[in-house]
């Protein structure tokens, strides 16, 4: 994998959703290393199909999904997981019975010590977690909840983690806190695909976008360009004096 090549591409891939419906219809898309991209679009756009064919959950009918350069055809889950791949579905993924650091601890087979540092790593970043370590997840607030189960995902230490709409159920607030901490996760060296709905809060810390629809790609770009195009349209109308007056 050379310097400025693309963590993640997906060339051309199309593929059929759980009815047998076609979901994706020749999505072309590239994450860089430690970049956030976000995939926007309305349910039904492609977005979660997209996720899981790139985690082995759906099997793509046609085009290419690469990772660091080769082929992903023909890859387990467990497989792709092992080299670096990570998928947090939609809704808050915890084992409700078990502590926050139970939750944690089980998603990663390293050694003992190489555990703890890890765990360690994923409370210093997710900081209110800290006093609730040996809490039962059942007992934690949707944010919290959330930021354990993104936690638990990085616990295989992934060079791409992807999230399905992630926003789902957490307030405003808890939902910046949520997201400035997947910032501080690419700011790390980790590569985020992020699918969602609520496009003002992912483009917020994403680096760059495509809109889905229709299982392809309608448009893409840096994400500073689309909140900014966002602001202009959202805009009232000026009026010059001459214009009030009359």
């Amino acid at each position: 994998m050379s310097a400025d090549e693309p963590i993640l591409a997906l060339r051309d891939v199309t593929a059929a959703d759980h009815n047998g419906l076609p979901a994706l219809t020749g999505l072309t898309l590239e994450v860089q290393p430690g970049e956030i991209v976000a995939l926007l679009g309305p349910n039904g756009s492609g977005k979660t199909t997209a996720l899981k064919t790139i985690m082995g959950l759906t099997k793509p009918s046609g085009g290419a999904v690469e990772f660091r350069g080769a082929t992903l055809a023909g890859l387990a889950v467990e497989q792709r997981a092992r080299l670096g791949i990570a998928y947090l579905p939609e809704g808050r993924r915890v084992f409700p019975g078990l502590t926050v650091h139970d939750n944690l601890a089980v998603a990663c087979d390293a050694d003992p010590r190489e555990r703890k540092r890890r765990i360690n790593e994923v409370i210093d970043l997710f900081f209110p977690l800290k006093e609730r370590v040996q809490t039962p997840a059942w007992r934690l607030s949707g944010g919290l909840q959330q930021m354990t189960a993104i936690g638990r995902a990085l616990m295989s230490d992934p060079l791409l983690i992807m999230l399905d709409e992630p926003s789902v159920g957490l307030a405003p607030p808890v939902l910046r806190d949520v997201f400035a901490r997947l910032r501080a996760v690419a700011t790390r060296g980790t590569s985020i695909l992020l699918a969602e709905q609520n496009a003002a809060a992912a483009l917020s810390i994403a680096d760059r976008a495509y809109v889905l629809d229709r299982g392809a790609s309608i448009m893409s770009g840096f994400a500073a360009d689309f909140l900014i195009e966002s602001a202009q349209q959202a805009e009232p109308p000026r009026y010059g004096a001459r214009a009030l007056r009359e």
